[in-house]
């Protein structure tokens, strides 16, 4: 069918804010042309996208499931983060890891600064060894082999550990075939996939939870509890990033497989991974669950380094000759929220300038404010951040119970100072006790949809685009998950922290 061009305009949402252009799409702001036609064909569909409604088939918020005596765990991708996992859950009662999947049986990988890290099925077969576990079935090979395993009727839980385009097929697969699903961040990359999760997760009444493991820093598990308290009174703002250096590691030949991270950064301009410093403060401002973000406004930087670093590696490597572009991502994304109850949110995204790593964390209230980096953490009820006396007594009043019952252990355990054993512990007790998840599927689709939100926002010169409301209208309604209980009330506080699985170590 035919199309004029006063039509396409329309339906793409580019009228005014950019043109066509010897078939490249070039905005306003003075970017670079774009003629990559995948790339043309992504920003036209993202508005259109975020505008379709679709019905709610079954409320996910505040939905528990059936309660797990046992948590059958099966695992796909067993590289960086895949390792670490299994090593957390081999150290929690309730846990069977019983599959792993991967592209190879052993690989070796050299990360940045000269460490040498053995990944692929062996080197879980080794953590379970070591753990005294049984050996999990193995499914290896095939790019497709990873179905197998969401099929196997010996897994209840799909840990996915891959390169992002990835996410949402397999989340999506493993809730079809009855699985649990938690998915690496981001869980979706497109408009569409965060719709799949969220249909698919109300039509199964399986959870679908991205392992956001920055909402259980223990600094952010505490501003959290002080604004369910309401220590801050009304909340106003909250600021938070991804400001990370990770340019070295882009670059390394043998840290991503097939150089996936890298290729994340070419042909795209955005806020690529946001969910690290939104997530916290999303549930602090109780979106989904009484709020719901309106729209957003995002620009970006140019790029002043990872183009000039793929240029010098491919003078030395021909490996880094298709990587030799001009087309990377700025260094520094920008993007704004405006809430339905008229908050702010920032959310800042640099992963190639030199600079200390942060995720801002700042909660600004009409009562008092906080912010965590520089570290550690400070806090204000005034015009001065409080002395070490006074936020230890804080720390003691609003220090969440789940932190008190785990936190020592995770710090032991570790991963990134123990958020990440702290985030797989909560999801386990949930799966066992029955307890509504603390991130639920309208979460992951929420945090994951501002990335192609902000790029076409970029692409559109910073316009304002409409954020989907993926509850369908159910924020209004939604109550805050407690983080140390289900909406059981007291009794259930106490049957939790009383009855929750030990940990072997």
């Amino acid at each position: 069918m035919s199309i004029n061009r006063r039509k396409f305009l329309q339906i793409t949402g580019l009228s005014g804010a950019g043109v066509l252009l010897n078939g490249g799409f070039t905005s306003c702001n003075g970017n670079k042309l774009v003629k990559d036609k995948a790339v043309l064909s992504a920003l036209s569909k993202i508005k259109e996208a975020a505008e379709k409604s679709h019905p709610q088939q079954f409320n996910m918020c505040g939905y528990a499931g059936p309660k797990l005596e046992t948590v059958r765990v099966g695992f796909i991708g067993i590289g960086d983060r895949g390792t670490a996992a299994v090593e957390r859950m081999a150290k929690i009662e309730g846990v069977e890891i019983t599959a792993l999947c991967d592209m190879d049986m052993e690989r070796v990988t050299q990360r940045v600064g000269g460490n040498k890290r053995i990944f692929g099925i062996k080197a879980g077969q080794n953590i379970l060894a070591k753990h005294q576990l049984p050996p999990a079935k193995e499914y290896i090979g095939g790019k497709d082999t990873w179905k197998e395993l969401c099929e196997s009727p010996n897994v209840d839980l799909v840990y996915i550990c891959t390169p992002w385009n990835l996410h949402t097929p397999m989340a999506v697969y493993a809730m079809e075939n009855g699985k649990h699903a938690a998915s690496e961040v981001p869980a979706a990359k497109t408009v569409e996939e965060c719709w799949q999760l969220v249909e698919t997760s109300e039509r199964t009444k399986k959870h679908c939870m991205q392992l956001e493991n920055c909402c259980y820093d223990f600094f952010e598990l505490l501003t959290l509890n002080m604004a369910r308290q309401g220590f801050f009174g009304e909340i106003i703002y909250a600021d938070c990033a991804y400001l990370h250096d990770l340019t070295d590691w882009n670059f390394n030949k043998d840290l991503f497989w097939d150089m996936w991270r890298l290729k994340e950064n070419q042909n795209r301009n955005g806020n690529l991974y946001p969910t690290h410093g939104l997530g916290p403060v999303c549930q602090i401002l109780n979106i989904n669950r009484g709020d719901k973000m309106e729209y957003l406004s995002s620009m970006s930087s140019n790029d002043f380094t990872m183009g000039k670093k793929a240029a010098e590696l491919a003078k030395e490597d021909k490996f880094f000759e298709p990587f030799n572009t001009n087309n990377y991502c700025g260094n520094m994304n920008v993007t704004s929220i405006r809430t339905n109850k008229g908050k702010s949110i920032m959310v800042q995204h640099d992963v190639s300038s030199p600079r200390p790593y942060s995720r801002i964390h700042a909660v600004s209230g009409t009562d008092g404010f906080a912010q965590k980096y520089p570290e550690p953490g400070k806090i204000s009820k005034k015009h001065e951040f409080l002395n070490e006396e006074e936020m230890k007594k804080i720390q003691e009043q609003y220090t969440p119970k789940i932190v008190n019952l785990v936190g020592e252990m995770a710090k032991k355990v570790g991963g990134h100072g123990g958020m990440d054993f702290l985030m797989d512990w909560r999801l386990i007790d949930c799966l066992r006790n029955g307890i509504p998840l603390d991130q639920d599927v309208y979460d992951a689709a929420l945090w994951s949809v501002i990335i192609p939100l902000s790029e076409w926002s970029v692409a559109n010169r910073s316009n304002s685009i409409d954020v989907p409301d993926f509850t369908n209208g159910q924020w209004k309604n939604n109550v805050p998950i407690d983080i140390n209980m289900s909406n059981g009330g007291t009794t259930k506080i106490k049957k939790v922290l009383e009855s929750s699985h030990q940990l072997k170590v």
